[in-house]
């Protein structure tokens, strides 16, 4: 009786460690690509899907880090006869452009919800999780966003976390390793249980929107969130507006900043097929990725704030620490100073956007900051 005891609980204890080194492996960093939603919504089809990829693997992209293609809502038709959820018109042959997606060197990501209803109205995951997630691995799927919505209806809050994890051990019986990404707006203080149930990145926050307000609202609010990010779980303050026209270019690199100064996802949300050469350099800056990227995987922190005046920092893993210097008003000069970043002495910084070595410094550093605007830096012994 003993070993069958100690069988059944080294089982487990197996099963818990495989379930943890895949959640790694699925995204060792914050994801990065595209996603239909913040400029299709429920108007994207499957060659919206497919310019996005071309698009992706032919303006430098892909070479950034951009993998993802991810559809959001709108995709589902219903199901057959068999309960098989089938795309609609729009879409067509799903595993096909799952496939047109890989010949690119990319990575296909859907969209669902645990209720019986998408967001807009479509056909939901509630009751077939199973099957959806095996379909999802017969398609080709490598990430799967899934939103909480009409699961409402069908589900008391309470119950979240075992709705969330039904479908992480649905999408672990596939074999397939599928990015798990929970949107929830962060109820129920998701990011202190989002990893136990399967979650590589959950949502902290309600839906952004092409506005200065949204965007900083929600970037800034992530301070205090830092100690619950880490490599295979991210927390995620929501898709990339840069390029859909609703903010000015400074608020733009303030957006870029902050998410790569909190190990945010970056997941473009424009029509690729159509980008300014300036919101381009923003979506393409390979020293504020590399900020995102890094290998360290920690979220940066607020360092400190007077007013509209804020700096964030964030460790890197060659001992640097990337800094941001924001201006939530007029142009004004913000200040960092070294000892907040654990440096004493002489150090060297580097301006990140203007891709320039600035020199030596000693004790602090003062850079004019644009309304609504951003310095980065990375500083260095």
């Amino acid at each position: 009786m003993r070993m069958r005891i100690f069988v059944g609980l080294f089982a487990l204890f197996l099963i818990s460690v495989y379930s943890v080194q895949a959640q790694t492996t699925a995204a060792p960093s914050p994801p990065m690509g595209w996603n239909s939603w913040n400029h299709f919504a429920c108007k994207v089809t499957a060659a919206d899907v497919r310019g996005a990829a071309n698009a992706i693997a032919s303006n430098g992209m892909k070479d950034a880090g951009y993998i993802y293609v991810n559809v959001d809502d709108c995709w589902q038709a219903g199901r057959d006869e068999q309960g098989r959820i089938v795309p609609n018109r729009n879409f067509g042959d799903m595993k096909a452009l799952a496939d047109y997606v890989h010949s690119k060197g990319l990575k296909f990501g859907i969209y669902s919800s645990p209720g019986p209803e998408t967001c807009a109205g479509f056909t939901g995951s509630y009751q077939h999780e199973e099957q959806d997630a095996q379909t999802y691995a017969e398609w080709g799927v490598d990430y799967l966003k899934y939103d909480w919505c009409s699961a409402s209806q069908v589900y008391p809050v309470s119950q979240i976390r075992e709705v969330y994890e039904k479908m992480h051990q649905a999408l672990q019986k596939t074999g397939r390793p599928i990015v798990f990404s929970l949107c929830e707006y962060g109820w129920d203080l998701v990011w202190r249980w989002g990893k136990d149930v399967g979650g590589n990145l959950w949502r902290t926050t309600g839906d952004i929107q092409d506005r200065y307000e949204s965007m900083s609202t929600i970037g800034f609010g992530q301070a205090g969130l830092e100690a619950f990010a880490g490599p295979g779980h991210w927390n995620d303050p929501d898709m990339l507006e840069i390029g859909n026209g609703g903010m000015r270019h400074d608020e733009y690199i303030t957006h870029m900043t902050l998410w790569c100064l909190l190990a945010a996802p970056l997941l473009a949300g424009n029509d690729l097929t159509h980008v300014t050469p300036e919101d381009s350099a923003i979506l393409l800056n390979k020293e504020a990725i590399a900020v995102d990227q890094d290998a360290k995987g920690l979220q940066g922190h607020r360092v400190s704030a007077e007013g509209p005046l804020e700096v964030w920092a964030k460790p890197l893993a060659d001992g640097s620490v990337a800094v941001g210097l924001f201006s939530r008003a007029g142009a004004f000069p913000v200040k960092v100073n070294f000892k907040d970043l654990g440096f004493t002495g002489s150090v060297h910084v580097r301006d990140l956007w203007a891709h320039k070595d600035l020199g030596s410094f000693e004790n602090d550093f003062t850079a004019q900051v644009p309304r609504h605007g951003a310095v980065m830096l990375r500083v260095s012994k």
